[in-house]
């Protein structure tokens, strides 16, 4: 097992990352600290790591919650699930709401969490690899609304993160590809390395080598885990993990939730932010193919849907992290080194929107 720290001072918290992990009762002893927890998990997960992950819980009062699965699901609605169990449940502010599943379960339950008498303890056993190197670490939490994707939401930080590497054998390939592209944002924007060794490591991920994949989870959350620690309400720095995302949401919303995974609409929008970087002289021809290669290499998607650039610039009016009408991208300013800018020519991002999302709908 590898152990990693958020360091947000009496809110710090331990990643731990390793095979066989929701079997091991004295991790989760350790992770989960209340008496009274609440199990959220979906109709695919809960039958495949469910009973183990409560008798690893021996010893506590535990009740557990089925949500239905998929992005479409992640609403205030179905939030309001995990409420009533916890109210039918008994559950007080001392009990602990432990999300077992992706990045939706992760989101809803932590937003619960956050909401429930003030705010309860939350643990977050992900299974998907885009959860375990992305969603399940730095506190965000929310749901979707369908003017805009994470609308409504809270920053809560977990106990503890218990990526347990084994359950991704049991993950869709599809699923898998999805989660690749956020592996791959980390290295655009913090480290060149990381992206070389990547671009070679590609083939052993897709295969779940068990060693790269540990190494891949470690250093996606190693840079997270700094960055979070440095600006933990996305002020700054932390926004270059959006790369991709403002992009991609659009591509979310417009689509509908759950037609597109959350990390091919991230990958679709990474290289619009790689084009729209060589646009303002950045980043040369080379760099925007080699982003195109790594996606399709990845089986992952590289063509916008034609929803038109009206269209997508209107989505992506409503990201959080627009200011005073102006939309702050995350771009390029070289392979493995990203920047947060809303300095841009307007006719430029509108080249690239009309390059691959079309001119009109």
């Amino acid at each position: 097992m590898q152990r990693l720290t958020i360091d947000l001072g009496d809110r710090s918290y331990p990643i731990l990352i390793g095979p066989g992990l929701i079997d091991d009762r004295a991790v989760l002893a350790g992770a989960v600290e209340a008496r009274d927890v609440l199990v959220v998990t979906n109709e695919v997960v809960g039958p495949l790591y469910l009973d183990r992950l409560v008798r690893a819980l021996e010893g506590k009062r535990t009740a557990s919650l089925l949500l239905p699965d998929g992005e479409q699901h992640k609403t205030l609605e179905v939030t309001g699930r995990i409420f009533d169990a916890l109210v039918t449940a008994r559950m007080n502010r001392d009990a602990c709401v432990v999300a077992l599943g992706g990045g939706v379960v992760g989101d809803i339950s932590g937003f619960a969490a956050a909401c429930y008498q003030r705010g309860v303890d939350f643990v977050q056993v992900p299974t998907t690899l885009l959860a375990q190197v992305d969603s399940s670490v730095g506190g965000k939490t929310g749901v979707n609304h369908p003017g805009g994707k994470n609308l409504i939401g809270a920053f809560h930080q977990p106990r503890a993160v218990v990526s347990d590497t084994a359950t991704l054998s049991t993950l869709p390939v599809r699923e898998l590809r999805a989660g690749l592209a956020e592996v791959i944002k980390y290295g655009l924007v913090a480290d060149r390395g990381f992206l070389d060794w990547l671009d070679a490591s590609l083939p052993a991920l897709l295969a779940l080598d068990p060693a790269a994949l540990a190494h891949a989870i470690r250093r996606c959350c190693e840079i997270k885990a700094a960055i979070v620690a440095e600006d933990e309400r996305e002020h700054g720095r932390r926004a270059l993990l959006n790369l991709g995302h403002t992009f991609g949401h659009a591509i979310e919303a417009a689509a509908g939730y759950g037609e597109w995974l959350h990390g091919e609409a991230v990958g679709v929008g990474m290289l619009l932010a790689a084009d729209l970087s060589h646009r303002l002289g950045w980043v040369g021809d080379a760099d925007v193919d080699r982003v195109r290669d790594m996606l399709l290499r990845a089986g992952l998607r590289a063509e916008a849907p034609p929803i038109g650039a009206s269209r997508a610039l209107d989505l992506m009016g409503m990201d959080k992290k627009v200011l005073a009408g102006r939309i702050r991208l995350v771009l390029l300013e070289s392979l493995g080194t990203g920047v947060v800018s809303g300095d841009y020519p307007a006719e430029a991002l509108r080249s690239t929107l009309e390059a691959y999302f079309g001119r009109a709908q």
